[in-house]
């Protein structure tokens, strides 16, 4: 059956990514450079797809209007070293090599990998019902860890950078530190590890997740209403997470996709409408300045919370 995906993957294996490997000695990993190919291809398109939807959104019904877009390129940049560029790479080939350790380390201990499918047998032969699986407990995770980042010092030190921008768009769900990018891919890849996720099905769920993240940062006012909103998590209810907070308020609305884990340990709000968004505490490196001075200016706010 024709693929454009495994073709342009296949494509850019044998021009590009063999000679650069055979160039550098790297043989070692050619197996793996289409994975990390089809992985680009898929973020690239992932990419186009959530410029076609959110742009047309953003330009339909935005919450603000801005005289230009200054800022705003610096957080295309994040997209796309995040889904084309180094990162799919590092989340491919560490997802995998540590997938293939472990399992190995568990078939010497006379274990069988552990997996959804055997755990519940009555999802075998359900692939689509088992992706959906895993995916809830991805997003469980996420809940877990994105409201674990605002409760520590340090870890919030990091991951303010995600929220000092004040014009937040569909490109902002990128934006964050290369520190907090690890550690989102350390407690991902450890969750997904656990349930045992097929190395290929890793990539594709990455990337739906990732999809629908992009769309609650939309600069757009958009709510699925009583009932949607308590199904999926629309712009309007991620940007109450995002919003500048009075004094006495604490966050609210930390879960990625699902409402449902905000709505289960009480800190859903859905009465925020379309705050005003930013960090006042950031210095202004963060808010508007290069991708090196933000990365920068996290790194001192990161020595700053461990002094204190």
């Amino acid at each position: 059956m024709f693929n454009p995906f495994d073709l342009t993957a296949g494509w850019l294996q044998e021009h590009f990514l063999i000679p650069l490997l055979y160039q550098l000695d790297m043989m070692q990993w050619e197996d793996l450079a289409y994975g990390w190919a089809l992985f680009a291809v898929y973020g690239a398109v992932q990419v186009a797809i959530t410029f076609a939807v959110c742009l047309p959104l953003e330009r339909w019904r935005p919450v603000e209007r801005w005289p230009d877009r200054h800022g705003i390129a610096v957080d295309a940049l994040y997209t796309l070293i995040s889904r084309v560029g180094i990162l799919p790479l590092i989340t491919f080939v560490g997802f995998y090599q540590a997938q293939v350790a472990l399992n190995g380390w568990l078939a010497d201990q006379g274990i069988v990998p552990p997996t959804l499918e055997r755990l519940i047998p009555f999802l075998l032969g359900k692939p689509i019902l088992t992706f959906v699986l895993y995916a809830i407990i991805l997003d469980f995770s996420e809940y877990w860890r994105h409201r674990l980042s605002h409760s520590f010092r340090w870890w919030w030190a990091l991951h303010s950078l995600h929220h000092a921008q004040r014009r937040m768009t569909f490109w902002s769900d990128d934006r964050n530190h290369l520190l907090d990018e690890i550690l989102s891919f350390l407690w991902f890849t450890a969750i997904a590890l656990l349930i045992g996720i097929p190395p290929l099905q890793f990539p594709l769920l990455v990337l739906v997740l990732r999809f629908l993240e992009s769309l609650s940062h939309a600069n757009v006012r958009l709510s699925f209403g009583r009932v949607g909103e308590r199904l999926l998590i629309s712009p309007r209810f991620h940007r109450a997470h995002h919003g500048v907070l009075a004094a006495g308020q604490r966050s609210c609305n930390y879960g990625a996709i699902l409402p449902w884990w905000d709505m289960l340990f009480r800190t859903a709000d859905f009465s925020r409408a379309y705050a005003e968004t930013g960090d006042p505490g950031a210095e202004e490196a963060l808010a508007t300045g290069s991708y090196l001075s933000q990365q920068w200016a996290g790194l001192r706010r990161l020595a700053h919370s461990l002094r204190a």
